[in-house]
């Protein structure tokens, strides 16, 4: 097998580190570029790709290699000139995905909502069932401690991003289209673009019985699709019966091609998960696997990284970290803690995320917030774009009505806000997916040392 080489610009991105790492264990040459060490980029110069940090011309290799970056990458970007320069081969993220896709039956899942736990849930079954998928999930998977590998098998798991077209890329064996929510809309410019681009997305994937849409989604629903629907609508085609929710665990019954599956465990959360775990589940059935082991594999099944991701308890103090970010998935995410919390007073840090995703959806996040019984907002995480007049965290805290226990605290005094706020028997869940993440292990810290 002919070893390609590969110089990835922001190799350290939850994305791209999971192509990077499917390229080394195929045998190619990888190297690349961040701005910042991570223990991300440890672990794949441990794997040996050879990684700089920050970005030069000089980094790339000398000898004619792929140079692949992803829509975040400016042009103007050093590496990015050389190449050219070089007239070294540029490759988008999604264009290197396809290229490494290549000879493999592609199981895609995409959507709006829902695409990393439904992708990184796929790929956990699809390994605990000896099927050794080779995947690229936009999280680490718990069980597997990794985003992305290279399978002996033939099937292979990824996120198919439609933020920018790009999913357009690749053609399916078989997919899960999760829902279609109006976000991106500064790139589709409309919802009948995007709704078009689901679509097409849909009439490339060749198997339609191994494709799966949710029935519950409206938008979805408008697109008269072929193949396998699911949900909890009586129009659906694997139709969820009913879900009972104990605690931080979900007990669901479906039916589907005529047969009942009673009482299936799944150890995630809300309704929105049980979409997501009856699709997967189905998907394992239509494939072939056996239904006990898809049940036991379901039960085994520890989350995503990032996802509702227990972080610790100290003084009766749960900590959780999550992605949420857009006010469809605040909203749903905390309906689920709400119920399985049982009373226990709900308190999420939050950070926004991009200032045009803010401008987009302003007066969205009070209500999807206020689901929590204390809201602890901080200052916007920009992902690198240019600040936008009038948009910041202190209006958005203003959209809070006066009777909501809310409060805007900067950055740089997150910790002791939270720390003068919280109290025993509550759950806390940062929120956002941007450097947010830190403040769980430092909040847990800060109690430890208070005992």
């Amino acid at each position: 097998m002919k070893r390609h080489i590969y110089h990835l610009i922001g190799i350290g991105g939850i994305g791209m580190s999971g192509l990077a790492r499917i390229a080394l264990q195929k045998g190619d040459i990888v190297s690349g570029s961040d701005v910042n060490m991570s223990p991300v980029i440890q672990s794949l110069i441990d794997s040996g790709a050879k990684i700089f940090i920050g970005h030069d011309a000089n980094h790339l290799p000398e000898e004619m290699a792929k140079v692949v970056y992803s829509t975040d990458i400016v042009d103007a970007n050093p590496e990015m000139q050389e190449a050219k320069k070089r007239g070294y081969p540029l490759l988008h993220r999604s264009m290197f995905l396809k290229e490494l896709m290549e000879g493999s039956f592609p199981l895609l899942v995409t959507g709006t909502h829902g695409k990393t736990t439904t992708s990184s849930l796929l790929t956990h079954m699809l390994c605990f069932l000896k099927e050794d998928p080779s995947y690229s999930v936009g999280g680490i998977v718990q069980t597997l401690k990794s985003n992305g590998a290279f399978g002996s098998g033939k099937w292979f798991v990824a996120e198919a991003d439609e933020s920018d077209r790009s999913f357009l890329a690749y053609t399916p064996y078989g997919a899960i289209l999760t829902n279609i929510g109006l976000d991106h809309l500064n790139y589709w410019h409309s919802e009948e673009n995007l709704l078009q681009g689901f679509f097409d997305f849909y009439k490339k994937t060749e198997n339609k019985d191994l494709l799966f849409w949710c029935a519950d989604d409206s938008r979805l629903s408008s697109l008269k699709l072929q193949g396998n629907s699911y949900g909890f609508s009586d129009k659906a085609d694997l139709k969820i019966e009913k879900a009972t929710y104990l605690g931080w665990q979900t007990i669901f019954t479906f039916s589907f091609k005529g047969k009942e599956y009673v009482d299936v465990e799944s150890p995630l959360i809300g309704a929105h998960n049980v979409l997501n775990a009856a699709a997967v589940f189905g998907l394992c059935l239509q494939i072939g696997l056996e239904e006990q082991a898809i049940r036991e594999a379901l039960k085994q099944f520890q989350g995503v990284k990032r996802r509702m991701e227990k972080k610790g308890e100290v003084q009766n103090i749960a900590v959780y970290d999550d992605y949420g970010h857009h006010p469809t998935e605040i909203a749903t995410t905390l309906d689920a803690v709400k119920r399985a919390s049982k009373g226990r007073r709900i308190v999420v840090a939050f950070q926004p995320h991009r200032f045009s995703r803010v401008k987009d959806c302003f007066d969205e996040f009070a209500p999807a917030l206020q689901k929590a019984d204390l809201i602890v907002l901080t200052d916007i995480y920009s992902a690198g774009e240019t600040p936008i007049d009038q948009i910041d965290s202190q209006r958005l805290y203003e959209t809070f009505h006066g009777d909501v226990s809310a409060h805007y605290v900067p950055k740089e005094n997150l910790l002791k806000g939270l720390l003068d706020l919280v109290k025993p028997g509550d759950v806390v869940v940062s929120m956002g997916a941007g450097d947010i993440t830190q403040i769980g292990p430092q909040l847990l810290a800060r109690l430890e040392s208070l005992l």
